[in-house]
C-alpha cells in the first residue's frame, strides 16, 4: 500500500538534516505501544460487517435464531472496535504528550521542525495497534456504516424476535429503529400492533441506542419544567459529564485516514506542507462537526440549537431556585463565555451577586473545563477559517456563538453576500414552485375525476352481487354501494362470531368508546378469529367464513375499479358499535366524526394534508354491514367542509360501500341511538410494502389448517354486465 504524502517525503530528508536532530536532541526511543485497559474486551473475531452480512443472509432463508445471533454480534463487534480504538488514539495521545517539550524553545526552525515531526513518528507508530489486526472481505466501508447509523440491524432484528414469539424484544428492536426513522411506516404499523400484544408493556419501548448525555439532559429539562430544581440540577450536571465523554470519543474518532472526496490518491500531488494541511483541516472540521453531532436527536432533522451553553442557563436557574448562589453565579458566567453580551442573563448575574454580595462574587470564575473547551473551539474555528479564506476549504460554523472577530473579514463579506442571494434565489424559487404546484393541482384534478368516472364498472366477480349506487348516483367519484354480498344466514353467523370473539376495545388501543362517549365498541381481527378457532372458543367455519368475505371484497374492489395492480390489505376488522341507553338523550355527536381515510382533514381550510399520523399509504376502502336493525348509524359522504353531506347509505345485510381513500371522499357515521350495528371494515393498499404484517400470518393460519381445493376462493363471473361497486375504507 502506498504511503501517505507526508510520511513518504518525510523519509526522504537529507541525511545532513536527520544528523542535525541527532546532535540536537536525544534520539526517540521506542514507543511502548499501548496494551488494553483491564477489563477492556478484546477485539472480536469476526468483523461487525462480516457479521451483519451473515445475519442478512440468515433473514434471507428464514434462519431467525441465526438472525438474532449474527445481528446482536454486529452490533456488538461495531460497539467494541470503536471502543477500542478511541481509547488507543486517547492512550497514544497520552503517551507522546511529553514528545512536543522543547520544540517552541528550540531557535532553529529546521529543528524545530524535525522534532515536531519526530513527535508525529512517535504518536504514528502508537496508532499502528489501533486498527483491526486484517481488514474484513466483508468490508463495504461507509455503506455498512451507513447502515449501522440508520440502525438497520435492529429492523432484521425486529422480524427475527416476532418470528420466534419474543415480542418484548421485538417492540424494543421496533422502537429503537423507529427512534432513528420516524417516517417509517410500516415500522409504525407494527409498533401499533405489539402495542395491542398481551406481554408487551410500556417500559419494553426503549431505546436501546438512546446517547447516555441526551437521555440525561432530557430528564433534567423535564424535572426543570416540573420545578423540581434539585433532580433537574443532579441530572443537567450528569449530562454534562455524559457530554464531554462522548465528546471526547467523537474527536477521537475524527483522527481517521484522509478522505480524498472524489480525488483519485494516485492523482493527489500536494506538497509536504500542503498535504498537511488538507489532512489537518479535515480532521479538525470533523471535531467542531461533533457540535452538531452530540446535539443531534434521532429521526430529527435539527440538532439541539446551542446545546451545550443550554445546560448552563439550565443550571443556573435551578441552582438559584435551590438557593445555591455560588453555583448559579459560577454558571451564568460559564454561560456569558458564550454569549457576553445576553441581556438577561447578564441580569441575572447582577441580581445573584448583590445577594451573594461583591466580595463573595467577583473571585467566581466560568468552570475552568468549558473556559478550555471554549479556547480549544476558538482556535479550531480560526485555523478553519482562515484555511476556508486562503485555501478555499470549505468550513460550516457549528455553532451561533462564534465571534465575528475570528472569521476573516473578506470571508464574513463574501458569506454575507451568499447568505442574500442564497435567500433572493430562494424565494423566487418558492414562488415558482408554489405557481406550479397551483397548475398541476388543477390539472390533476380534472384528470383524476375523469379518469376515476371512466375506469369504474368493471365486472362484480361474484352471483348474487349487485350494484345499487354508482358514484354518479351517490354524487361523487369512486364510490359504489353493493348488495347481495352475502345472505341472510352469512350475516347472522359473523354477527354471533363477533359477539363471541371480540373484546372491548380491540382494534383501538383498549379503547372502549374510542370515537364517541355514547357507544361502546368490540371488535376482532380476521387473525384473532382464526386463532380462537384454532382453539375451539369459536367456530373455525365462522372465523374462516370471516376470511373468505374479506377476500370476496378484495376481489369485487379490483374488478370494478379495474386496476392493474392487485390490493393488499391494510387492515381488516370486524367491528359492532352499541348504543349505551342511558347517553343517549340530548346526544348531538356522530358515531364517527367526519373524516378522510389517508390524509388530516382540515375541513375549516377545505384541504387535506397527505402526511404522517394519517395512513397516507392506505388507497381504498370498504366497508361490509352485516345488519340493518338498529336505530342511526347511517354512513354519509360530504365534501370537504364536513358539513354538505352528499349521499348517504342505511346499513342492512350484505351490503357493502366501496370507495377511493383519498380527499375526494370524507365520510363519516351518524350515532347509532340504539341497538348494535355491526360491520367489517377493510382498508386496502397499492404498495405491497405496506400490506398487513396479520394478513400474512392469517394466510399461513388457513394454509395450515385447512386444504384448501383448488380455486376455492377463485370469483365465479357473472353472465350480465353490473354497475360499479367500490369499497370504504372506515371502522364504520
Amino acid at each position: 500500500m502506498a504511503l501517505p504524502p507526508p510520511l513518504l517525503l518525510l523519509l526522504l530528508l537529507p541525511p545532513l538534516l536527520m544528523a542535525l536532530l541527532a546532535r540536537a536532541a536525544t534520539p526517540p526511543e521506542l514507543v511502548q505501544v499501548p496494551t488494553l485497559a483491564p477489563g477492556e474486551p478484546p477485539l472480536p473475531a469476526q468483523s461487525a460487517d462480516e457479521l451483519f452480512a451473515a445475519g442478512a443472509e440468515a433473514y434471507s432463508r428464514g434462519d431467525w435464531p441465526a438472525v438474532v445471533l449474527q445481528m446482536e454480534r454486529a452490533l456488538r463487534a461495531r460497539a467494541a472496535v470503536r471502543s477500542r480504538l478511541v481509547r488507543c488514539r486517547l492512550r497514544c495521545a497520552n503517551a507522546t504528550a511529553g514528545s512536543a517539550e522543547g520544540i517552541e524553545s528550540q531557535p532553529d526552525p529546521v529543528l524545530r521542525d524535525l522534532l515536531f515531526f519526530r513527535m508525529l513518528l512517535r504518536r504514528a507508530a502508537c496508532l499502528r495497534s489501533c486498527g483491526p489486526a486484517a481488514p474484513s472481505r466483508y468490508r463495504l466501508g461507509e455503506e455498512v456504516d451507513r447502515e449501522f447509523a440508520r440502525r438497520s440491524p435492529y429492523n432484521y432484528l425486529q422480524v427475527a424476535y416476532f418470528k420466534m414469539n419474543r415480542p418484548a424484544q421485538a417492540a424494543a428492536a421496533a422502537h429503537t429503529f423507529f427512534v432513528a426513522n420516524p417516517g417509517h411506516q410500516e415500522m409504525r404499523q407494527n409498533l401499533e400492533y405489539y402495542q395491542a400484544m398481551v406481554g408487551v408493556h410500556e417500559d419494553d419501548f426503549t431505546d436501546l441506542e438512546a446517547k447516555p448525555h441526551l437521555r440525561e439532559f432530557q430528564l433534567g429539562v423535564r424535572f426543570y419544567t416540573d420545578e423540581q430544581p434539585a433532580a433537574a440540577i443532579l441530572h443537567l450536571e450528569k449530562a454534562l459529564e455524559e457530554y464531554f465523554v462522548a465528546d471526547t470519543e467523537c474527536r477521537a474518532l475524527c483522527e481517521g485516514p484522509y478522505d480524498y472526496e472524489g480525488y483519485n490518491y494516485l492523482e493527489y500531488n500536494a506538497d509536504l506542507f500542503q498535504a498537511i494541511t488538507d489532512h489537518s483541516m479535515q480532521v479538525l472540521s470533523c471535531k467542531q462537526g461533533c457540535v452538531t453531532e452530540l446535539a443531534s436527536q434521532p429521526g430529527l432533522e435539527k440538532p439541539l440549537e446551542d446545546f451545550l451553553p443550554s445546560h448552563f442557563n439550565y443550571l443556573q436557574f435551578a441552582y438559584y431556585n435551590n438557593g445555591n448562589y455560588e453555583k448559579a453565579i459560577e454558571c451564568a458566567k460559564t454561560y456569558l463565555l458564550f454569549f457576553p453580551h445576553d441581556e438577561v442573563m447578564n441580569q441575572n448575574l447582577a441580581y445573584y451577586t448583590a445577594v451573594l454580595g461583591e466580595n463573595l462574587a467577583r473571585p467566581i470564575q466560568p468552570r475552568e473545563e468549558i473556559q478550555v473547551y471554549h479556547q480549544r473551539s476558538l482556535m479550531e474555528k480560526e485555523l478553519l477559517f482562515f484555511s476556508y479564506d486562503v485555501f478555499g476549504i470549505p468550513f460550516v460554523d457549528p455553532d451561533t456563538w462564534t465571534p465575528e472577530e475570528v472569521i476573516p473579514k473578506r470571508l464574513r463579506e463574501k458569506q454575507k453576500v451568499e447568505r442574500e442571494t442564497a435567500a433572493r434565489i430562494s424565494e423566487e424559487i418558492g414562488n415558482l414552485m408554489k405557481e406550479i404546484e397551483t397548475l398541476v393541482e388543477e390539472k390533476a384534478k380534472e384528470s383524476a375525476d375523469m379518469s376515476k368516472f371512466i375506469r369504474e364498472g368493471g365486472p362484480l366477480v361474484y352471483k348474487g352481487a349487485s350494484v345499487t349506487m354508482n358514484s354518479k348516483a351517490l354524487n361523487g367519484s369512486q364510490r359504489v354501494v353493493v348488495d347481495g354480498v352475502l345472505s341472510a344466514e352469512e350475516c347472522q353467523e359473523l354477527q354471533r362470531l363477533t359477539n363471541a370473539a371480540a373484546s372491548a376495545g380491540d382494534g383501538y388501543r383498549g379503547k372502549t368508546s374510542p370515537h364517541t362517549p355514547s357507544e361502546t365498541f368490540y371488535g376482532v381481527t380476521v387473525l384473532k378469529a382464526l386463532k380462537l378457532g384454532q382453539e375451539g372458543k369459536v367456530p373455525l367455519h365462522s372465523a374462516y367464513l370471516y376470511y373468505n368475505v374479506t377476500e370476496k371484497v378484495r376481489h369485487m374492489m379490483e374488478s370494478y375499479f379495474r386496476l392493474e395492480v392487485p390490493l393488499h390489505f391494510s387492515y381488516s376488522h370486524l367491528v359492532c358499535r352499541t348504543a349505551i341507553d342511558e347517553k343517549q338523550e340530548g346526544r348531538t355527536d356522530n358515531s364517527h366524526e367526519v373524516h378522510v381515510d389517508n390524509c388530516i382533514l382540515n375541513a375549516e381550510a377545505l384541504v387535506c394534508v397527505k402526511e404522517p399520523p394519517a395512513y397516507t399509504f392506505r388507497d381504498y376502502s370498504a366497508i361490509l354491514y352485516l345488519n340493518g336493525d338498529f336505530e342511526g348509524g347511517a354512513f354519509y359522504f360530504t365534501q370537504l367542509d364536513a358539513k354538505t353531506e352528499t349521499a348517504q347509505v342505511q346499513p342492512q345485510c350484505g351490503r357493502a360501500v366501496g370507495f377511493s381513500s383519498g380527499s375526494e371522499n370524507p365520510h363519516g357515521v351518524k350515532a347509532v341511538t340504539k341497538g348494535q350495528r355491526c360491520a367489517i371494515a377493510l382498508w386496502f393498499t397499492l404498495d405491497p410494502r405496506h400490506s398487513e404484517r396479520e394478513r400474512v400470518q392469517a394466510d399461513d393460519l388457513v394454509k395450515m389448517l385447512f386444504s384448501m381445493e383448488e380455486g376455492e376462493l377463485e370469483p365465479e363471473l357473472e353472465k350480465e354486465s353490473p354497475a360499479a361497486m367500490v369499497v370504504e375504507k372506515d371502522e364504520l
